[in-house]
């Protein structure tokens, strides 16, 4: 994973009808550097087929792609990481399935979990919520961000709530890459969203 990249991750419900397919090549069009599919109400095998639909339209447009918590689907279809949560299994579980070819990224949500997935062997680690959101409305806010930013010894997503009049100040507090929700796929014009939200993460180098 590289810093300064801007990251999607899919929530269908919030499309206004519109597939995870097309959000995704607009946010590609946009400038989006990491797709991660996270669709939590879905059952597996609609979620490994539209796994695969996505992987090809993410690696023919040269960027990562992510499946969120099936270590099965990740490796049989080739995505470049799996991403975990708190409950989920361990890290040494997930790498022994997909091997060391897939990224494995861990949710966090307090600078104890954060310090526990690095020594777990997690290759990104990702923080929030920083700003409150629909599902999770105690925020870590950008003091964490700020806190372990200079800590860490791998990369680290900023994630939850960051819109483009916040984005500044989780910048500003250490982050070089920042994961968007609803802020993307529920834009009208998602290309043009997504290209301000790049040019704000870019323009931080």
């Amino acid at each position: 994973m590289k810093d300064h990249e801007f990251y999607l991750v899919t929530e269908s419900n919030l499309a206004k009808g519109r597939s995870n397919e097309q959000i995704v090549l607009e946010a590609i069009a946009g400038g989006v550097g990491i797709v991660q599919l996270r669709e939590k109400d879905w059952d597996k095998e609609t979620y490994r087929e539209e796994a695969k639909k996505l992987v090809k339209v993410c690696h023919d447009a040269g960027i990562l792609f992510v499946v969120n918590d099936y270590p099965d689907i990740a490796k049989e279809i080739g995505a470049d990481g799996l991403h975990l949560g708190q409950e989920d299994m361990p890290i040494a579980e997930a790498r022994a399935l997909v091997g060391d070819s897939v990224m494995i990224g861990k949710s966090t949500h307090s600078k104890e979990q954060a310090l526990s997935a690095v020594s777990e062997g997690a290759d990104y680690i990702s923080i929030g919520p920083v700003y409150p959101t629909r599902k999770k409305p105690n925020p870590v806010g950008v003091t964490l961000v700020k806190e372990l930013a200079p800590q860490l010894s791998i990369p680290f997503v900023a994630i939850g709530g960051i819109k483009l009049d916040n984005i500044s100040d989780v910048l500003d507090a250490g982050a070089k890459t920042c994961a968007v929700i609803s802020a993307i796929v529920e834009a009208d014009d998602v290309r043009a969203e997504t290209a301000k939200f790049v040019d704000k993460i870019k323009n931080r180098k």
